[in-house]
Order: C-alpha cells, then sequence, then structure tokens
C-alpha cells in the first residue's frame, strides 16, 4: 500500500459499520429486487440476481429476506419499483466519484446528490465525465489473519482471477466479472473467510488527495454512501495515511 489508504480500505471499514446499522441489508434487498425485476426469479438463469443473492449471503442476509425481496421483484408480491441511474461527479481535490443509484423518485435523488457534492466542495457532472476512468470488476476482500499471500495469490490465479493486492490489514482480490463466482466460491470452498464480495466499478488510476481536501472528500463519500438511495459509491482517490490519521 506502499503508505497509501485507498479507497476499497476505508470503504470495508465502513462497509462493517453499515452492516451492523441495517442499513446493508436495505440496499442489498432494493439490488435484489431490481435484478430479478430485470433479469427474472431465477438465480441460475439470472447473473446479476446471482450476484446480488451471493452478497446478501456473504454478509449474513436471512434466506427469507432474500425470497421476499425476489419475489417483489418478479411481481409475486407487492413492491415498489426503482429507476436505477449512475451519477458522476468530481470531488474535492479532483478525484473522481461514481455513485450507483436505486430510486423511486428521480427528481428529489439527483437534487440530493446535487446538494452533497456541492455542500462538501465537489460538484455533479454530465453522464460520461468519469465512467471512463473505471472498469467494472469483482472484488472480494479477505483479512490477512485468514490467509497467506502465497496461498491466496496461487487459489486466486488457478480460479482466473486477476490479481491480489495488500491493501493495508486486507488482501484485496479482483475478478473479471465473468470469473467472480469462480474465484469466490473457490475461497469458500477452502475454507477462506471473506471480509466483503461484489462487483463494482474500480479505477484505472488513482489521484492523491492533498492534505487540505482529505476531511472533505472523505465526509463526501460518506455521506453518499449513507444516502437512502445510493447502492455503491466508487471513487480513484488515495489518502497518505498520516493525512487520514489527522483526519479521523
Amino acid at each position: 500500500m506502499s503508505g497509501h489508504s485507498k479507497w476499497s480500505t476505508i470503504k470495508h471499514k465502513k462497509a462493517a459499520k453499515d452492516a451492523k446499522k441495517g442499513r446493508l441489508f436495505t440496499k442489498l434487498i432494493k439490488e435484489i429486487t431490481v435484478a430479478a425485476r430485470v433479469g427474472g426469479g431465477d438465480i441460475n438463469a439470472n447473473p446479476r440476481l446471482r450476484t446480488a443473492v451471493i452478497t446478501a449471503r456473504t454478509n449474513s442476509m436471512p434466506g427469507d429476506n432474500i425470497e421476499r425481496a425476489i419475489k417483489k421483484g418478479t411481481g409475486e408480491l407487492e413492491g415498489v419499483s426503482y429507476e436505477e441511474i449512475q451519477y458522476e461527479g468530481y470531488g474535492p481535490g479532483g478525484a473522481a466519484i461514481l455513485a450507483q443509484v436505486l430510486t423511486d423518485n428521480k427528481n428529489r435523488t439527483v437534487s440530493e446528490i446535487r446538494r452533497l457534492f456541492a455542500k462538501h466542495g465537489g460538484n455533479l457532472g454530465e453522464t460520461g465525465c468519469v465512467a471512463w476512468m473505471f472498469d467494472k470488476r469483482g472484488v472480494i476482500t479477505v483479512e490477512k489473519s485468514q490467509i497467506d499471500e502465497d496461498r491466496l495469490m496461487g487459489l486466486v490465479l488457478e480460479a482466473g482471477g486477476e490479481d491480489v493486492k495488500d491493501e493495508g490489514d486486507l488482501f484485496e482480490v479482483v475478478t473479471q466479472p465473468e470469473d467472480f463466482e469462480r474465484v469466490k466460491e473457490t475461497l469458500d470452498r477452502e475454507k477462506v473467510a471473506l471480509a466483503s464480495a461484489q462487483i463494482t466499478m474500480v479505477p484505472k488510476n488513482t489521484v492523491t488527495v492533498d492534505e487540505k481536501h482529505v476531511e472533505q472528500i472523505l465526509k463526501l463519500t460518506e455521506e453518499l454512501e449513507d444516502h437512502d438511495d445510493v447502492q455503491n459509491v466508487s471513487a480513484n482517490f488515495d489518502i497518505p495515511s498520516e493525512y487520514l490519521e489527522k483526519a479521523s
């Protein structure tokens, strides 16, 4: 990690807190519902739904919750209709930010997202302004106490994974989206406990944020993550550890 704290590490720590608050379940239920609505309720025939259910199970969501969410998506149970939108913008210091949203009120949500960007020194941009800076990837994180790097690398590469990165307290496993399930299943079979597993947008390059913008960009991304309609936030910032310690 070279003395830096990347967004993936910060995000993992926040996700652990969100899971305790129950916020994560709400977001996962939305994703399962939409995935079932778009591609049907058969997990084997719907890759997006399969990924959403895998993520939910990884985060210990009860099976009844998953089943109800699927039935709401297929229309077997009454549910809310959500629209999928990706908002793009720049944070303070020039970092690129993507916010993937599921909303039942587009006008309300875009107004609130724009306000959050402006409040913390960023600006909401046009569609496509930063998306080109990211690639869609499967990302699995494993705490270092679970496995040594050489064994993890061997398992990941054998299963078709792309890379294993050292992210401080974590190893970050990166895969192509189509290889995500196979890599995850391999690690599950080997009894490697996963800290997180999802398909997300990964930055091609990172931007180091200077000290005066660290607190602002952390608050912006945290408030975006906390927004009820935001499913996932991706960012390309990199914060030197000493700045992060001061901010926290």
